[in-house]
């Protein structure tokens, strides 16, 4: 196994529990990004910290990394709304910092695809 697969086993669950958690800790700034179409931003802010959370730590295990991975490629695609509303409206942080458009944009492309290839890359 090379050195970029077990680097990943260890930085892809960190990266994905970490953002859950981050649902809960700065909950207000995903509230925003959550497409008007969709109700209740609270709850759908919860499920993905869930999801992100429980992918992540699947993702520890060889025998759910396969499923793990899947799922965050899902997980990903199902994103994609948040982070078109993201250039829609730009967005800030808690801290009052706005991210420049150009970041916002790499944020879904290439990030967002990158992000994918990676979980695919390591799912077995």
């Amino acid at each position: 196994m090379g050195m970029f697969k077990k680097i990943s086993y260890v930085l892809i669950p960190l990266f994905y529990i970490g953002a859950g958690i981050n649902h809960f800790w700065h909950s207000a700034g995903y509230y925003t990004i959550v497409p008007g179409y969709l109700p209740n931003a609270w709850l759908i802010n919860i499920f993905a910290g869930i999801a992100e959370i429980i992918l992540g730590s699947l993702f520890l295990f060889s025998q759910t990394r396969f499923v793990a991975a899947y799922g965050i490629i899902a997980m990903l695609i199902a994103f994609i709304p948040a982070h078109i509303v993201m250039i829609q409206k730009g967005f800030c942080l808690s801290n009052g910092y706005c991210l420049p458009q150009w970041a916002v944009w790499i944020r879904l492309f290439p990030l967002q695809f990158i992000l994918m290839l990676w979980a695919w890359s390591c799912r077995k």
